[in-house]
């Protein structure tokens, strides 16, 4: 048996292997077609830090951590002979699902790039769903990060799993309704109804991890050697709104806000993001619910002007003058959405917060820095940062 993490060489699968893969024997084996560095490429963008080839990784990976318990298997998830061959081979007791698209903006370019995002996401998917129910793997535990975008902006508190319907004196639990906002966000809406399917047709116990916007350049795993980095994308398309700001910082342009800016997105660190993923997959089955679970990954909102003026904060440590500037907002918004998100199940998973946003921003300002003739280099590529919403 086996642990498999799809998208393993990507910002989330790399760190969260490398975690897993210290806390087992079991072989871990990772799962990627390097996807992500060509869509970064292909905006003209890079990641700031160096991300060496997969083999320097496991390499390195060994000689400082002394995990010898990782291999790699390159493959294109869309094809379905490629996933009944990688299943049926390593017999998973757990897939770790984190391979995707993962830009709304990358999705929204022009009609192929939303085809593209929406055949590559679902095939993948249901490939992985429908090769664990044919290669009789219907015990593995599927664990998928989707995303709280399919929740979009309700003005209710968002619940973590289903929701309470009523009709003519009659309530029942129904699935939250899908409000993605992108064509990247619906791929996740429809992968959750897939896997909510697969749960209910095959009895595969599934884990819908739904992932808010991540910040961090890192790990404990990863600080440990350069060789070891994840990669960490500031550009508009794949550069979240948290680290667009800070790549904008460290260029010496203004954070620019639309509007008032006091809408609240939910936010989590990386390293508490992994620190749920390697339990997930390491929970031991008795303990696993046999619903089928879904957690909101994230530790808090935070609304996007406290996001610019914590950065600004924070850069006064690295010595670096940096403005918050309002612009007029051209979307159709509340700029004062006070987002409640319910994260109880996730919080009892990672035993609480670890690192804050103020922490989180440190971290990132001071691996900036390090890496400023990159961010200089490619600023065109963030200056449209101004829109905030996207992830």
């Amino acid at each position: 048996m086996s642990i498999l993490i799809t998208g393993g060489d990507g910002y989330l699968g790399w760190p969260t292997a490398l975690r897993v893969a210290d806390r087992t024997d079991e072989r871990v084996v990772l799962v990627d077609n390097f996807g992500r560095r060509e869509w970064v490429e292909s905006v003209g963008s890079t990641s700031a830090v160096p991300v060496k080839e997969m083999n320097e990784r496991i390499e390195a990976a060994e000689e400082v951590h002394g995990l010898s318990n990782l291999s790699f298997v390159e493959g294109d998830l869309t094809d379905r002979a490629t996933v009944d061959q990688i299943l049926s081979v390593h017999e998973p007791s757990t897939v770790v699902h984190t391979a995707a698209q993962p830009s709304a903006p990358y999705s929204q370019i022009n009609g192929e790039r939303a085809n593209f995002t929406q055949h590559n996401n679902m095939q993948a998917t249901r490939n992985l769903l429908w090769g664990l129910h044919e290669n009789d793997l219907g015990d593995t535990h599927f664990v998928e990060t989707t995303t709280t975008g399919v929740y979009g902006a309700p003005e209710f508190p968002i619940p973590e799993g289903g929701a309470v319907m009523e009709n003519q004196g009659e309530r029942d639990d129904v699935p939250f309704p899908a409000m993605a906002g992108s064509w990247y966000h619906m791929t996740k809406s429809h992968d959750a109804a897939n896997m909510r399917l697969a749960h209910d047709q095959f009895d595969i116990p599934i884990s819908d991890v739904r992932t808010a916007i991540t910040y961090g350049t890192g790990t404990e795993e990863t600080a440990a050697d350069p060789r070891l980095a994840t990669r960490f994308d500031f550009d508009y398309y794949f550069g979240v709104v948290a680290h667009r700001f800070c790549a904008q910082a460290v260029a010496g342009y203004p954070m620019t806000v639309y509007g008032k800016g006091e809408q609240r997105k939910p936010f989590i660190a990386l390293e508490d993001a992994v620190e749920g993923l390697a339990n997930l997959a390491l929970i031991d089955p008795d303990e696993r619910s046999d619903e089928y679970a879904v957690y909101n990954q994230v530790t808090r909102p935070i609304s996007i002007v406290e996001v610019a003026e914590t950065i600004a904060d924070v850069s006064e440590e690295f010595d670096l003058d940096v403005a918050v500037e309002h612009f007029e907002n051209p979307r159709d918004e509340d700029e004062t959405h006070k987002m409640e998100i319910e994260n109880e199940r996730y919080a009892d998973l990672i035993g609480g917060q670890s690192v804050t946003f103020e922490e989180g921003v440190r971290d990132i300002l001071g691996t900036l820095v390090e890496h400023d003739e990159t961010i200089t280099a490619h600023e065109d590529r963030f200056l449209p940062g101004v829109l905030t919403d996207d992830e």
